[in-house]
């Protein structure tokens, strides 16, 4: 029965040659198929790269201006220019027994 697979012919083809050919072509189309899904995962990770490479760049730039914004030497800037803030001098300031007697002083405050 399989011997006869050999020699058997179907339009000029032997039969064996028929079913090589048929696995070839699956083959084939099995890895052209698995070569062309693998390019576009290829691309699909390249496009999401640059994009996590995108968003690190902005949260170093959001970094930097978050570091600019909270500089004390800009805030104390700021805060004299705008609210007429000043460090406190030494004449202001109050030891803890003296508390009291400035609560006493200014009372509750409506």
């Amino acid at each position: 029965m399989i011997a006869s697979l050999f020699h058997r012919r179907v339009r000029g083809f032997r039969i064996i040659d028929l079913i090589a050919l048929f696995c070839l072509s699956v083959l084939v189309l099995g890895v052209y198929f698995a070569k062309a899904a693998a390019g576009r995962e290829g691309a699909e990770i390249s496009a999401v790269n640059q994009s996590i490479k995108d968003e690190q760049a902005r949260v170093r730039l959001l970094q930097a201006e978050l570091a600019h914004l909270e500089n004390p030497a800009r805030l104390e800037r700021l805060s004299a220019a705008y609210l007429g803030l000043r460090p406190m001098t030494a004449q202001r300031e109050t030891p803890p027994e003296g508390l009291v007697e400035l609560s006493r002083n200014e009372g509750p405050r409506r």
